[in-house]
């Protein structure tokens, strides 16, 4: 089942277990059954801290909780915990067995606090790299209150499931038997959307910051490299970011980004991370931004206004906001999401094994897109708007060599047709005769690019009409003291790389500014 570097590594990690634990099996006489009696029997095999009860009788099987010795309740895994969710395994057994998580005691604290009863479902496919980080945060929280139930399901496995609930994309999380929430959300997401006082502490807390000589508003590539930059200045800096990582993390696979040779965006996320922690930034998650107030008079104060309520002072701004996946706004595409239209072909791909997918987007995304799926789904339309692929020739010339795909040029897309709950078509136009087409499938994936995060800052901001911050060589926008980088500007080519670059930029912009200006009174 295990390799033996994988044994090898396993057996390391159960040695810093702290106190016994049990793994309760469900299984049954399927294939997947065996495979996880081998796998639980090759875990017991590694440690004596581990022991193994088969008397389970669970409604999923095969599953099995991870549990404290002595106790029935933990994390259960129905299918098997392996591929991209083989560390969460690892974490689970860790956890249960006292060792402690690398979470912010604040973190930890709230998941205590909870109270009620939540019994969470979360289903997940083993090629869903999006997928850990829930699983991982949903296990937590069962490990650290026992109001907290857990049941992790392979969707491959309980396929049946999959069909009956009309799960189209993962992390799919239901609560209490209703529908949470899809895609990725990080520990500190859950918790807030159910902890219904945390708003309220949250901005508390963002009033009672000191003044930053630096605020990065955004934590991308662009966020991350400001960060590092401004903080080795010797100076007080704070990242305020929805989600630390950003995009990059919905990223399957890095391969140019200088150094790295491979990696995918949730690696090079945390990496980003760890390094901006190491320098001792005020780093603020689940934080979006709402309004910027420039400074009143020369050295003064800049003041970013966040949704929740609080409010940040800093000398200076750095706006790394990014981007996010743009929408093809047709009807159908808003009543079917995460119902057969997906953003992400990496994570949901596999949902549509054997099915009918269209990909709508002729970029190097969408061609990519198209040539991944084809690999797994049944059939693929492509549907560009121009009236040739915009791909590099390599992929337009990869796709056109597969048998299972069909490609429309100079089709616009007009509707997502479904039966009310699920995709079952789409239907575009030929741009030249006018002519309307409808094609039977069960899956869209959009790839067409990219819209800034700027919306916040029309009032303050110079934007350009695709709402691009404005920006010269160094990085100043057009308000003193407020500079950008990263996606959400006027750089011309959207990648880590120039992002990074933009970012480290920004810092010395920001930092030359700071040793040039006078400090308000």
């Amino acid at each position: 089942m295990l390799d033996d570097t994988l044994k090898s590594q396993l057996q390391t990690y159960l040695g810093m277990l702290r106190s016994p634990i049990r793994l309760i099996a469900s299984l049954d006489d399927s294939e997947t059954g065996a495979e996880m009696r081998s796998l639980l029997e090759t875990i017991v095999s590694l440690s004596d801290k581990v022991s193994m009860d088969t008397s389970g009788n669970d409604a999923r099987k095969p599953s099995f909780v991870v549990a404290r010795d002595g106790e029935t309740e933990g994390v259960r895994f129905a299918g098997l915990p392996l591929g991209h969710e083989f560390t969460s395994l690892v974490l689970a057994l860790l956890w249960t067995g006292g060792h402690p998580p690398k979470v912010e005691q604040d973190v930890l604290d709230a998941i205590r606090g909870l109270d009620g009863d939540f019994n969470f479902e979360v289903y997940m496919s083993l090629s869903c790299h999006n997928c850990p980080d829930v699983v991982q945060a949903l296990s937590l929280m069962a490990i650290f209150n026992s109001k907290v139930k857990t049941v992790v399901i392979e969707g491959g496995a309980f396929q049946q499931e999959v069909t009956e609930r009309e799960i189209m994309a993962v992390p799919m999380v239901f609560l209490n038997g209703k529908v949470f929430g899809s895609g990725r959300m990080s520990v500190e997401e859950i918790v807030a959307k159910i902890d219904t006082g945390a708003v309220e502490r949250d901005a508390a807390k963002i009033n009672a910051k000191e003044t930053f000589d630096v605020l990065i508003v955004g934590g991308g590539p662009a966020g991350a490299a400001a960060a590092v930059y401004a903080a080795r200045k010797g100076i007080r800096v704070g990242v305020a970011a929805e989600r630390f990582g950003g995009q990059v993390n919905d990223t399957m696979a890095i391969e140019n980004y200088i150094s790295v040779l491979e990696t995918d965006g949730p690696k090079f996320g945390a990496a980003m991370e760890a390094q901006v922690r190491h320098y001792g930034v005020d780093i603020m998650n689940l934080q979006k931004a709402s309004k910027v107030v420039p400074a009143t008079e020369p050295g003064g104060l800049i003041e970013v206004q966040m949704e929740n309520g609080g409010s940040l002072n800093a000398r200076t701004v750095i706006l790394s906001t990014g981007a996010r996946w743009r929408n093809v706004n047709v009807p159908g595409e808003q009543e079917y999401k995460n119902k057969g239209v997906a953003y992400c072909p990496h994570c949901d791909g596999p949902l549509f094994k054997g099915k009918r997918t269209a990909v709508i987007g002729g970029g190097n995304s969408g061609i990519e897109a198209a040539i991944d799926l084809a690999g797994i789904v049944g059939h693929v339309t492509v549907i560009e708007f121009a009236d040739q692929l915009k791909a590099d020739a390599v992929l337009v010339t990869k796709l056109k060599s597969l048998s299972n795909v069909t490609i429309h040029t100079n089709a616009q897309t007009t509707e997502i047709t479904g039966d009310g709950s699920v995709v079952n078509g789409i239907r575009f136009k030929d741009r030249a005769s006018g002519q309307e087409h409808h094609v039977a499938l069960e899956g869209v994936f959009v790839q067409i690019g990219l819209i800034p995060n700027t919306e916040f800052l029309r009032d303050t901001i110079e934007l350009t009409k695709f709402g691009e911050i404005v920006v010269d060589a160094k990085g100043h926008t057009n308000v003193p003291g407020v500079f950008a980088a990263g996606d959400c500007t006027t750089i011309p080519f959207k990648q880590i790389v120039m992002a990074a670059g933009d970012g480290a930029k920004a810092a010395l912009s920001a930092f030359d500014h700071l040793i040039r200006s006078p400090v308000a009174a």
